[in-house]
């Protein structure tokens, strides 16, 4: 059987490699446009905080390793730009210029997501940066190595967003968050989105809200971001608002398209066409909680994904059961966790639902090094269904969610999630942990 693999990072490889350990004699290919594989993008600000710090040290596996030890035959500087359905092959074109055709029984689609890029002008401009793949990386890291550079404006304040003003800041350099909506965190609750902005801007940063970005310009000293309100000068732009599926030859071929033109997948991982498998940041998945679909690119559903397309490829059924939505970032001492939905995303999805704010403490209140934690809980007053929670604190919130994300994998109401038996001792919490208190509050508003 020859099963190829387009994209050579976090989906594409684990369904590689997982391909070769379930059958040994398999033709697995996979083409990457790039010349990094398997690298941990999600480490990129933490490194990019040590300017002595290899980014190499991000790649997880060397491309010569998958070659020579599992036998995948891994081609990268390939880029597929054409699939043909009828006659099964992928065409594309090396770094080189040289045109390429592969023929497949079986085809994944693993090309991740690209980011986002505002319609103004001044995006192309030298210092102007987004961050995705390690090369983003590598080059926004000799930027700053190579330039004195002091002032960093940040266009967004998402994920990235907020470790990249960390990253910054820990490096001397004045950073700048530009955003045109009202709140930092616009998916939480106002006091958690409240107490992330306070420990932002007790480190140096500015914040600039309700304030959207008009265009980027050059000011012959560096660089100019205009926004509505004023104008701010720096020595590099990080653009950070957010990314989208690489789906665009997918939908030329014919396959079909869901959630923000994300790769339409069944749970096995299969597209519109029964020989071609999807997964990772190009691909849709279903929610757990509304079990209708959603595009939510985070590095274990591309994972996850990975095994599972591989092995229906190898004639071993399985199932993705869904995606949660599970996510944790660190900004400063604060740790920030979510699973689950939104309370705008549960009333859109038509429940009918309650949420409730409480703020506990990380260890039993008498015990040294006990700080603050914020629960914010949703549950739906129809059913009674625990519909997603998070976190916000300086210890304790990171690992705490996973206990809510274990709720709404078994569709917990919040009645069932406040009996739970958490552990306890005076180091790790109170006697109610922070989960369950909320979880009891959310009950009597309920």
């Amino acid at each position: 059987m020859d099963f190829v693999v387009i994209g050579g990072d976090a989906a594409g490889m684990s369904a590689a490699s997982r391909a070769k350990r379930n059958m040994a004699d398999m033709n697995v290919t996979v083409l990457e446009r790039n010349h990094d594989v398997s690298f941990s993008a999600c480490g990129m600000p933490y490194n990019i905080a040590v300017p002595e710090k290899p980014i190499e040290d991000l790649v997880v596996r060397q491309a010569e390793v998958f070659r020579s030890k599992q036998g995948i035959n891994l081609l990268t500087g390939h880029e597929v730009t054409k699939i043909d359905l009828a006659e099964k092959t992928v065409c594309g074109t090396t770094d080189q210029g040289t045109a390429f055709t592969f023929p497949y029984d079986k085809l994944l689609i693993a090309t991740g997501g690209t980011p986002v890029m505002p319609d103004f002008t001044g995006t192309d401009l030298p210092g102007v940066f987004s961050l995705k793949i390690l090369d983003n990386g590598r080059k926004m890291k000799a930027w700053l190595n190579e330039r004195p550079v002091k002032k960093v404006v940040i266009i967004g304040t998402g994920y990235i967003g907020l470790e990249m003003c960390e990253s910054l800041r820990e490096r001397g350099i004045e950073v700048d968050l530009v955003k045109p909506g009202k709140a930092l965190v616009s998916w939480t609750a106002p006091e958690l989105s409240e107490a992330v902005q306070q420990e932002v801007e007790s480190r140096g940063a500015r914040i600039h809200l309700c304030n959207g970005v008009q265009k980027i310009e050059s000011n012959g000293a560096g660089l100019s971001v205009v926004c509505q309100e004023n104008s701010l000068d720096a020595d590099m732009v990080l653009v950070a608002i957010g990314i989208r599926p690489n789906s665009d030859f997918a939908a030329a071929a014919g396959l079909e398209l869901s959630v923000k033109n994300a790769i339409s997948v069944d749970r096995h991982l299969c597209t519109s066409d029964p020989n071609i498998y999807s997964a990772g940041d190009c691909a849709d998945a279903y929610h757990l909680v509304t079990g209708e679909k959603t595009w939510i690119p985070l590095a274990l559903v591309a994972n996850r994904g990975g095994w599972t397309a591989a092995d229906n490829v190898c004639g071993i059924p399985k199932e993705m059961d869904g995606v949660a939505g599970t996510a944790v970032f660190k900004i400063f001492d604060l740790e920030m966790a979510r699973t689950g939905l939104t309370m705008a995303e549960a009333k859109a999805a038509g429940f009918d639902p309650v949420d409730v704010v409480i703020k506990s403490r990380s260890r039993a209140h008498a015990h040294p090094g006990s700080v603050p934690i914020h629960v914010y809980m949703i549950g739906d007053k129809k059913s009674g269904r625990l519909l997603g929670a998070q976190m916000l604190g300086k210890e304790g919130a990171a690992h705490r969610i996973n206990a809510a994300a274990v709720a709404l994998h078994t569709q917990m109401t919040v009645e069932t999630f406040s009996q739970t038996d958490l552990s306890y001792a005076p180091p790790f919490g109170p006697v109610w942990d922070p989960l369950l208190t909320a979880a009891n509050q959310l009950l009597k508003k309920m």
